[in-house]
C-alpha cells in the first residue's frame, strides 16, 4: 500500500512556504506543484503565457482563476501527482478552492491537510523587503509587497474558513529557525496519520 498526502501549504508572502513546501514533498516523495514557479518558468522562456502573466503582475495584480486553474488541473493529471502533491499558492480564494474541489472530487480525492504558516504582517515585510535586497526582484517593491498582502488577507482567508469547517487546517507558528518549522508541520501531519516515504 503506497502511502498517499494531498497538501496544500498556504501563509502570506515571505511565510516561508515555499521552503517549507519543498522540504515537506521530499519527506513524502511528491512534487510540489507551485503555480508561482509554472509561471516564473513560462516567463523566463518567454512563453505566450508568461508574456500573459508578465503583463498582469507587472500591474502588481493576480493572476485570473481560470487560467490558474486550468495550469493546476494539467500538472495534477501527470503521472508523478497521482500518489499526491503539494500545492503551493493554488487555491488562493474560495473560487479557485470550487474548482479544486470539483477536480478532485472527479477522481475521488480529497485533500489530507492544509499547512497555514502563520507569521505577523511585519515579519512578512520586512523579510520580503530583504529577499528584494538580496536578489534585486523587481516584484519587491515596497508597495508591491504592501498590495499583495491585502490581497492574501482579504481573498485568502476565506479559503481558511471552507478547509477550517472540514477539519483540516494545521495552524503552524511560522517564526522560528528553518528546522523548528519543519519539525512543527511534520508533527501535525504524523497526527493525522500521513506517513513520511520510506
Amino acid at each position: 500500500m503506497t502511502a498517499t498526502a494531498r497538501l496544500l501549504i498556504v501563509g502570506p508572502q515571505g511565510s516561508g512556504k515555499g521552503t517549507q513546501g519543498v522540504r515537506i514533498a521530499e519527506s513524502y516523495g511528491i512534487p510540489v506543484v507551485s503555480t508561482g514557479d509554472i509561471f516564473r518558468a513560462n516567463i523566463k522562456e518567454g512563453t505566450p503565457l508568461g508574456q500573459q502573466v508578465t503583463a498582469i503582475l507587472d500591474k502588481g495584480d493576480l493572476v485570473p482563476d481560470e487560467l490558474t486553474s486550468e495550469i493546476v488541473r494539467d500538472r495534477l493529471s501527470q503521472p508523478d501527482a497521482a500518489q499526491g502533491f503539494l500545492l503551493d499558492g493554488y487555491p488562493r480564494n474560495t473560487a479557485q478552492v470550487e474548482h479544486l474541489e470539483s477536480f478532485l472530487a472527479e477522481r475521488g480525492e480529497a485533500l489530507d491537510a492544509v499547512i497555514l504558516l502563520d507569521v505577523p504582517r511585519e515579519e512578512s515585510l520586512s523579510r520580503l523587503s530583504l529577499r528584494a535586497t538580496e536578489q534585486g526582484r523587481s516584484d519587491d517593491t515596497p508597495e508591491a509587497i504592501g498590495h499583495r498582502l491585502d490581497i492574501y488577507e482579504r481573498e485568502t482567508a476565506p479559503i481558511l474558513e471552507v478547509y477550517g469547517a472540514k477539519g483540516i487546517v494545521d495552524r503552524i507558528d511560522g517564526v522560528g529557525s528553518l528546522d523548528e518549522i519543519t519539525e512543527r508541520i511534520a508533527k501535525a501531519l504524523a497526527a493525522r496519520g500521513l506517513r513520511l516515504a520510506a
